[in-house]
C-alpha cells in the first residue's frame, strides 16, 4: 500500500491531535473490526484537498499511522465527502458498481465502509472507515446503524474537545491579562508613584520659609508642586479606573461616618484653597452619620468641584449641597456658563470622553467615570442635568447603608428645594 507522507497544516495537525485526546476511540475502532471480522479501520480527516489518517486499527499491516495522508483521489471517501452519504460494498470484485473502480483494485480490499462525521455544526470532518481484502457482510443495516451511531458518537466528542480547547485558551488569556494588570496596576501604584512623591517633597522643602528662594525660584518652586500634584492625582485617577474596570470592581472601605458635614468642608476647603479668585456656595445639612467610604466620598465631591471649576463660568459663584434623609445622601454641584449638549450627556460619564465642544483639556476624562463607579460601588447613583437657564447640576445619592440598594430614584427631584432649606455658608 503506497503511502504519501505530506506536511500537514496547523489545522489539520490539530485535528489529528483532538482525535488523538478522544479516549473512546482506539475501542470505537476495536470493535469496529471485531465486530465486523475486517482487518483495517480508521478515523480519517477529509477536507477537499487532503485525506489524513488520525487514528488507526490495523491488523493488515498497512504501515497507515495517525498523521499520514494518502492521494484524495485513491480513496473513496471524496465521494462520499461530495454527496455526505456513506459509501458501503460487501464484495468488490462482483459488486456492478465498484469491481470496475479503481480504488479497490488500487489497494485490493473487497469489503469497505465509509460513513461521515459531520459535527453537530455542520462541519465535515472526515470519516469512520473500515476495509479488509476479504469479503464482509458490512452492508446489513445493524452493521450500518452501528458505524453511524459510532460517527455521531465521535462528532459529538470532538465537538466538546473543541468546546474544552476554547475554554483553556480563553483561561490562558485571562491568565495572561491578569498578570498584565497586576503589572499595569504596581506600576502606577509604585514605580510612577515613588519618583513623584521624591519630586513633590523637594517642592515643598524649596517652599520653606528656610530656603530663602528668590521671590521668581519660589514661584518656580510653587508651580513644580502644584504640576506634581496634579500629577498625582492623575495617577489616582487611572490607578481606579485600573482597578474599577480591569481589576473587578472599587474597593470600598466602609464604616460609620459620623463626621460628614466636616469631610465635605475639608474637601470645600482644599479646592478654595487652590482656587482664591472663585467663589464657592456650600449648603451642606448632614447631621447624622453615614455608613460609607468617607474617603470615596470625598473624592467624589472634590471630582464633581474640580469639574465645575474648570468648565463652570469664572465669574459665577460654584454651588455644593449635602443633605441627608432616612435613606440617602444627596450631594449636587451646580455650576453656571455653557450647557453640556445634550447629544453629549448620554456620554458623560464614559471613560477618556470629552464634549467635541470643550476647550479645557486638564485631565485624562476620568473624573466622572469615577464618580459614578463611587457612586456605584455604593449602591447609588450620579446623573446630571444641564441647561443655559438653570447651569450645570451633577447630583450623586448614596444609601446612608452601604449594605442597602435601593431602587434608582431622580436624585434630581428637589434639588433646589433642598438646597434652599439648607443654611448657606461662603468659604
Amino acid at each position: 500500500m503506497s503511502v504519501r507522507i505530506e506536511d500537514t497544516s496547523d489545522a489539520i495537525a490539530e485535528d489529528v491531535a483532538a482525535i488523538g485526546r478522544l479516549d473512546v476511540v482506539p475501542a470505537l475502532l476495536r470493535i469496529v473490526c471485531d465486530v465486523t471480522g475486517m482487518g483495517f479501520s480508521a478515523v480519517a480527516r477529509v477536507t477537499s484537498g487532503t485525506w489524513t489518517a488520525c487514528a488507526v486499527h490495523d491488523r493488515l499491516g498497512f504501515g497507515l499511522a495517525a498523521g499520514d495522508q494518502l492521494d484524495i483521489d485513491t480513496t473513496l471517501c471524496r465521494e462520499s465527502r461530495e454527496s455526505r452519504a456513506m459509501v458501503v460494498f460487501d464484495h468488490a470484485s462482483a459488486d456492478p458498481c465498484y469491481r470496475d473502480h479503481p480504488t479497490p483494485r488500487l489497494y485490493g480490499i473487497e469489503s469497505y465502509i465509509s460513513v461521515p462525521i459531520v459535527l453537530p455544526t455542520g462541519e465535515y470532518f472526515g470519516n469512520l472507515c473500515a476495509l479488509d481484502r476479504h469479503p464482509a457482510k458490512v452492508s446489513d443495516p445493524r452493521v450500518v446503524g452501528m458505524f453511524t451511531g459510532f460517527a455521531e458518537l465521535i462528532a459529538a466528542q470532538l465537538a466538546n474537545d473543541r468546546a474544552s480547547a476554547e475554554q483553556r485558551a480563553a483561561l490562558a488569556n485571562e491568565r495572561a491579562e491578569r498578570e498584565l494588570r497586576e503589572q499595569f496596576i504596581a506600576i502606577l501604584g509604585h514605580d510612577l508613584r515613588g519618583p513623584l512623591t521624591g519630586v513633590l517633597a523637594g517642592a515643598d522643602y524649596l517652599q520653606l520659609p528656610s530656603a530663602a528662594l528668590q521671590p521668581r525660584a519660589a514661584a518656580v518652586a510653587r508651580r513644580i508642586g502644584s504640576s506634581a500634584r496634579r500629577m498625582s492625582r492623575l495617577i489616582d485617577d487611572i490607578l481606579d479606573f485600573a482597578k474599577g474596570r480591569l481589576g473587578g470592581g472599587f474597593e470600598l472601605h466602609v464604616a460609620d461616618v459620623h463626621d460628614v458635614a466636616e469631610a465635605l468642608r475639608e474637601v470645600v476647603a482644599e479646592h478654595q484653597l487652590s482656587h482664591p479668585d472663585r467663589e464657592l456656595e456650600v449648603a451642606i445639612d448632614a447631621g447624622r452619620p453615614v455608613r460609607c467610604d468617607r474617603g470615596r466620598l470625598q473624592q467624589l465631591v472634590s471630582n464633581l468641584l474640580g469639574n465645575a471649576l474648570v468648565h463652570g463660568s469664572p465669574s459665577e459663584p460654584i454651588s455644593l449641597s449635602a443633605t441627608i434623609d432616612d435613606s440617602s445622601i444627596t450631594v449636587t454641584v451646580t455650576n453656571q456658563g455653557e450647557p453640556i449638549p445634550q447629544d453629549s450627556l448620554p456620554n458623560i460619564f464614559t471613560p477618556f470622553w470629552r464634549s467635541s465642544t470643550s476647550t479645557a483639556r486638564r485631565g485624562l476624562g476620568l473624573g466622572l467615570f469615577i464618580c459614578d463607579q463611587i457612586a456605584r460601588a455604593h449602591g447609588g447613583s450620579l446623573e446630571v442635568i444641564s441647561a443655559r437657564s438653570t447651569g450645570t447640576t451633577f447630583a450623586a445619592r448614596l444609601p446612608i447603608d452601604a449594605r442597602l440598594v435601593p431602587a434608582r430614584a431622580s436624585t434630581l427631584e428637589g434639588v433646589a428645594s433642598a438646597f434652599g432649606r439648607a443654611s448657606r455658608t461662603r468659604d
